[in-house]
């Protein structure tokens, strides 16, 4: 079943004649292709528009769609207001989460349906994975892993954060990957207490930590790992506190399951950190999902307390950061499933010492 039969199948459940797609994540999912176009998707039949510096690409790679230009002198939302009145469409749903109020005032005005937000209903599709998003992630993972392995033997006390960084888009650009799924996070020393550290000219040295968040993408769904390595040897309280974070990654994985409560996810995680007197310093959730978007629901959060389906992919990031001093954050990407969680992260995670 492709996307677009996806989303037409859940239109009546939703109470919806038909669904507005517009944002850039929305129209991928939906046709694995953006062009800055629209796709307009009925039960039965789906229409995407784009202009000309995307025509010849959409009509190449859409299948399932009439895929078109625009008649001279009409825009999508004309387009829109026809398809809406040759359709019987009274109720159009719309990507809520993504259109800002200036735009939804413009399609209110030259569309009379009424608009109904229903970014939940794209929302619950993108969280369980099909085979071919799932391949395109591993793929994608598979690049990170290689990335770390190369990375660890450019690592060495003098470079900069911003070297790491891009010496990191430069590999997985090498091995493939279409772009990074985010900026890099390389931190060294006290940087690393910033969970969203942004790399910059200062110097690694012996001694200190080096955090690396990074990740790719390939046929647009999203990798991410991080790893703290030791560059020389750590002291007693950075061993501990790498081995408190393993833990907790290890007993939040553990807990992971289809239809677990995200929260219950993240308390596994926390509880290790906060027995191990680190509470104060674990401050953000255990994990969140990922595909064609970085951050996705549903989430390993202390907020999350609805079940999330087999087929999710989410990341187990926890972390201890400890200002002035050092962090330390390891994650995976794991897949659920009814027995347990699929890592597809094959990285080593004991710690690694430069």
């Amino acid at each position: 079943m492709t996307h677009f039969e996806k989303i037409a199948g859940r239109l009546k459940d939703c109470g919806l004649d038909a669904m507005l797609v517009t944002s850039e994540p929305g129209e991928f999912y939906a046709m694995g292709f953006h062009g800055e176009g629209v796709a307009f998707i009925t039960p039965d039949k789906t229409w995407y528009y784009t202009d000309t510096r995307y025509i010849e690409a959409a009509q190449h790679l859409i299948a399932g769609a009439e895929v078109a230009l625009p008649p001279k002198g009409m825009n999508y939302r004309k387009l829109a207001a026809d398809l809406v009145k040759s359709n019987n469409v009274v109720k159009l749903g719309f990507e809520d989460e993504y259109m800002p109020v200036a735009e939804h005032s413009q399609w209110t005005k030259a569309v009379e349906a009424e608009f109904v937000p229903a970014s939940q209903l794209l929302t619950d599709l993108r969280m369980v994975k099909d085979a071919d998003e799932l391949a395109a992630m591993k793929e994608a993972q598979r690049i990170t892993d290689e990335a770390l392995l190369e990375i660890l033997n450019f690592l060495k006390p003098g470079l900069t954060e911003q070297e790491v960084a891009a010496r990191l888009t430069y590999i997985m650009a090498r091995k493939g990957a279409e772009r990074n799924s985010f900026d890099p996070i390389v931190a060294c020393g006290a940087n690393g207490s910033k969970p969203h550290a942004v790399p910059g000219p200062d110097v690694i040295q012996k001694g200190q930590f080096l955090t690396m968040d990074f990740g790719c993408k390939v046929g647009g769904y999203c990798s991410d790992m991080t790893r703290t390595v030791a560059v020389g040897q750590p002291s007693k309280e950075m061993e501990l506190v790498y081995n408190t974070v393993l833990q907790a990654q290890l007993a939040g994985i553990a807990a992971a399951h289809a239809g677990v409560i995200g929260a219950d996810v993240h308390n596994a995680g926390a509880k290790v950190i906060a027995d191990a007197g680190y509470g104060d310093y674990f401050g953000h959730g255990f994990g969140h999902s990922l595909g064609i978007e970085i951050h996705e629901n549903p989430r390993f959060s202390n907020l999350w307390d609805k079940p999330i389906p087999a087929g999710a992919l989410l990341s187990a990031e926890p972390g201890i950061y400890i200002p002035g001093k050092f962090g330390v954050r390891i994650e995976d990407v794991v897949m659920l499933t009814e027995d347990g969680c699929i890592n597809i992260t094959h990285s080593p995670k004991q710690l690694i010492i430069l």
